[in-house]
């Protein structure tokens, strides 16, 4: 009293979980953090009193079965009914028991065409194999996903899109702007990396596709001759890292990265595999889905989310503008 206020910052609980007023959003994320099924009740102690009820590990136990069920139904849910305008897919690699056997969370979260995002496909991959996202997208489509997203945003495993050609060939392909630019910058020295930082965000905040393609230009000359791995690692994905531009201007900051999937998982990387009671693929698949579930509650709308409709209906852009034709255009 009377001295400066001292913020009390959770280092277990992530922002969006802090708040939460249902222990059914809590608990996945604790035991991901390494509390096991006999520990909540200390652990909660301080919140709930020491006389909490309902944290028994048999409790636990109960709840993890009846996630276990909400989970099987959900990956049996009707889709026919869904469209998703836009796709944003990852792979994301955990530790403890999953990379015993090379195994990875395959993501995918759309829009719907009110601008909402949700979890679309969720299972256990080996590693991010064509084979793998094949599974899962055909899975998508045989429970009644039939019209093909406009686009799918993803890092450059060439896993998904050989697969994401094979099952929607009309879906185009959008490079996640976040992993080609730490991808680019490996390729140098750290001493380089800050300018060529800026100078490929000169390319990705153009204004319009003319002007990102001088800003890959100047940046090919200005490093082909001493980091040529560099310059070939931009230029090789140009059509793919620029396909926004033929999308509503307002979806671009949506559409240039797959940080919808990335930010949600970062609570996951920090089980180790030192912690008491290392997930099992079942387990970590089931507190995985259940973190998604919840921190979905809170992902925002697209903006310009009334732009969606003529995305649909198949209205062109150019360099976010929407396109439309003059009288001289319609008579030819």
């Amino acid at each position: 009293e009377g001295g400066d206020r001292i913020t009390f910052t959770s280092a277990i609980l992530p922002k969006w979980a802090r708040r939460t007023k249902s222990l059914d959003a809590l608990l996945p994320v604790l035991y991901l953090r390494g509390i096991s099924t006999g520990d909540f009740q200390e652990a909660l102690a301080a919140l709930l009193g020491r006389d909490a009820p309902n944290l028994s590990p048999s409790v636990i136990g109960r709840l993890k079965d009846e996630w276990t069920d909400e989970y099987d139904r959900w990956q049996r849910r009707d889709l026919s009914a869904r469209r998703y305008v836009y796709i944003w897919a990852d792979g994301v690699y955990l530790q403890a028991r999953m990379e015993d056997d090379a195994a990875c969370m395959l993501v995918i979260v759309g829009a719907t065409p009110e601008g909402k995002k949700e979890l679309v496909g969720f299972q256990v991959g080996v590693r991010e194999s064509a084979q793998s996202w094949r599974e899962l997208l055909v899975d998508l489509k045989a429970r009644g996903l039939a019209a093909a997203p406009e686009i799918a945003v993803g890092d450059g495993a060439l896993g998904f899109w050989k697969a994401l050609e094979e099952i929607f060939p009309g879906t185009r392909h959008q490079r996640c702007w976040q992993h080609k630019l730490l991808n680019i910058l490996n390729k140098v020295p750290k001493s380089v990396q800050p300018n060529m930082k800026t100078d490929l965000r000169e390319v990705r905040d153009a204004p319009d596709r003319a002007s990102a393609e001088a800003a890959i230009a100047v940046f090919a000359e200005k490093y082909g001759a001493k980091y040529p791995k560099a310059v070939e690692c931009l230029t090789k994905d140009r059509d793919a890292l620029l396909a926004f531009f033929d999308l509503p201007a307002e979806h671009w900051d949506h559409l240039r990265t797959s940080n919808p999937i990335e930010s949600v998982f970062a609570t996951v990387r920090h089980r180790t595999v030192r912690t008491k009671g290392a997930l099992s693929q079942k387990t970590a698949r089931l507190m995985v889905f259940k973190l998604v579930i919840a921190a979905s509650k809170t992902w925002r709308r697209l903006k310009g989310d009334n732009r969606l409709p003529m995305v649909i209906a198949g209205i062109k852009f150019t360099d976010g503008v929407a396109f439309t034709a003059t009288a001289d255009q319609r008579a030819a």
